[in-house]
């Protein structure tokens, strides 16, 4: 069910990277994004997949949060393998199974597969160990730089976190509304691919309906408490750099000196030699 998907929210814990600052966690989030596109061989992607496995274990978020998360593109990740199977450009000597399906195809889009995962999956621990508030102090605070020449970096954080915050209301509010269809007697599961998407027309109207009106509400709120963005903004909870997120980078940092290490030929020899 849609009500499942975890991406967006906020599991409450006091974890170790629960309590790292929200600006450290957004740049490490994008070393780590960086770390899996340069992995290119199964050991620097495995390194990967460990660094995520650390990084879940040291969140306090269960696994089943995570997995939940994936929910939202696992038609994306199949969808990706198969054309990377099917569309896979062969070379002579590759060893052919059926038809187009080669070997390599197969090993590619594993690869390719396993890449997307682990990418969706680290980006999820983000929202799952900050909330929305420190997560638009942390991107403001990054931005900032680009005020200077007037970007409206205040007001972008905040959309960036207001949306990353409905994602999870809309997929509930999606689910009641389904609920609510098969009541009056509604099939979204029988027939072809285009009835399907036919049937959810009922679903999107009073969805958006119901989207803008809590995004209306939502403005009358934040107007009634006088929000002005960031001018003459005070802040409850100021961010400060504490012992634990020089220690999070290190073990960033490690992880990707053994990924850029490991995608050389010569260390990768070295390292498949000790096992041969």
């Amino acid at each position: 069910m849609l009500s499942d998907v975890s991406f967006g929210r906020y599991y409450p814990t006091k974890f170790f990277i629960h309590r790292l600052d929200p600006r450290v966690k957004l740049l490490l989030l994008i070393a780590y994004i960086v770390m899996i596109f340069l992995a290119k061989n199964f050991l620097t992607l495995g390194f990967c997949v460990l660094f995520l496995c650390l990084a879940v274990a040291f969140s306090g978020v269960p696994v089943t949060a995570v997995l939940k998360s994936l929910k939202a593109v696992i038609f994306l990740v199949i969808f990706t393998a198969v054309l990377n199977v099917l569309f896979y450009d062969a070379k002579p000597g590759d060893t052919v199974y059926f038809w187009v399906v080669t070997k390599e195809g197969l090993i590619n889009a594993a690869f390719l597969a396993t890449r997307l995962i682990t990418l969706v999956a680290g980006s999820s621990i983000l929202t799952l160990t900050t909330t929305p508030v420190s997560l638009t102090d942390g991107i403001e605070s990054l931005l900032k730089p680009l005020s200077w020449v007037k970007f409206p970096v205040h007001e972008l954080a905040l959309i960036m976190s207001i949306a990353l915050r409905f994602i999870p209301t809309l997929a509930s509010e999606t689910d009641r509304i389904m609920n609510a269809q098969k009541a009056r007697g509604a099939d979204f599961e029988s027939g072809n691919v285009f009835s399907r998407i036919k049937s959810l027309v009922p679903v999107l109207i009073p969805l958006l309906v119901s989207a803008f009106r809590r995004a209306d509400e939502l403005g009358d709120a934040m107007e009634a408490r006088c929000y002005s963005g960031s001018k003459n903004r005070v802040k409850y909870k100021k961010l400060k750099l504490g012992w634990r997120d020089p220690i999070a980078a290190l073990f960033v940092a490690a992880f990707m000196t053994a990924v850029i290490l490991f995608n050389d030929p010569y260390f990768f020899g070295l390292f498949t030699g000790l096992f041969v």
